[in-house]
C-alpha cells in the first residue's frame, strides 16, 4: 500500500502543541494510532519509524509525536513532576489524529512514553480503545523494588505489552506478575534476546512489521 509521510503541528488545543509527522496511507484510513518515544528520545527514533511505516502499510494513519517535554528541549530526559504535561500532548495528539482517521484510535509509547500514555488512558477510560507499551519500565535497572504499577489496576483499555527478554527495566516473569493487576485483556509479546531498546541485529528487519501486525490482530478481536 502506498502511502505518505508529513511534517505535522496543530495548536488547536489550548495551551498544548502536537508536533510530529503524520503516516497516511492511500486509502482513506479508519483506524487510527498515536506513537511517542521514550525519556531519552524522540519521534525519529528508528524504532518509531519503523513502526508506523508497518502500521500504514497495513492501512491504519500514525501520528508520531514528540512529547511536550521534548518540544522544549531537544535533549534530556523530562523533568520531574511533568508526566501531567507530557499527559495532556498526548490528549492532544488523539484530538488532532481524529481529524483524519474515522474509527478507533489507539495510543502507543516506548518507556516513557508508554508509561505516560497508560496513566492517562487510568485516568481517561475511553479515550484510546488499546494500548502499545513498547518495553513499560516497570522499575528502575537495579531497582526492582521501586514498581511502576500503581495505576495499572485502573485501567479498563486493553494493553499489548511488548518486552525484551534482557530488559533490565523489568524481566518477563515480572512483567507477567505486573498483568495479573488487571481486569481487562492484556497480552505479552517477548522480543528474544532484546533489551530495553527492543531493537537487535537479528530482528532489526522484521521487527516492526510483527509488532504491528500482532497489535492490529489484539486491536481487533
Amino acid at each position: 500500500m502506498m502511502k505518505a509521510v508529513r511534517e505535522f503541528a496543530d495548536t488547536s488545543a489550548k495551551g498544548v502543541a502536537v508536533r510530529g509527522f503524520l503516516h497516511q496511507p492511500d486509502k482513506p484510513a479508519t483506524e487510527g494510532l498515536v506513537l511517542t518515544h521514550g525519556a531519552g528520545s524522540n519521534c525519529q527514533s528508528p524504532l518509531l519509524i519503523a513502526l508506523a511505516e508497518a502500521f500504514c502499510a497495513g492501512g491504519w494513519i500514525v501520528l508520531r509525536c514528540d512529547l511536550p517535554f521534548r518540544q522544549a528541549r531537544p535533549h534530556g530526559p523530562p523533568p520531574r513532576r511533568n508526566g501531567e504535561r507530557d499527559q495532556a500532548g498526548l490528549r492532544a495528539a488523539i484530538e488532532a489524529l481524529r481529524r483524519f482517521a474515522s474509527g478507533r484510535i489507539y495510543l502507543g509509547g516506548h518507556s516513557y512514553g508508554g508509561r505516560q500514555a497508560s496513566m492517562l488512558a487510568a485516568a481517561e477510560p475511553g479515550l484510546a480503545e488499546a494500548l502499545l507499551l513498547l518495553s513499560y519500565p516497570l522499575h528502575p535497572p537495579q531497582r526492582p523494588d521501586v514498581v511502576r504499577t500503581a495505576h495499572l489496576p485502573e485501567l479498563r483499555t486493553p494493553v499489548l505489552f511488548v518486552h525484551g527478554t534482557a530488559d533490565d527495566f523489568g524481566s518477563i516473569s515480572e512483567m507477567e506478575d505486573a498483568r495479573r493487576l488487571f481486569s481487562v485483556r492484556t497480552e505479552l509479546l517477548p522480543v528474544p534476546g532484546a533489551g530495553h531498546e527492543l531493537v537487535t541485529p537479528r530482528n532489526r528487519g522484521e521487527l516492526a512489521g510483527f509488532i504491528a501486525k500482532t497489535f492490529i490482530r489484539f486491536a481487533r478481536r
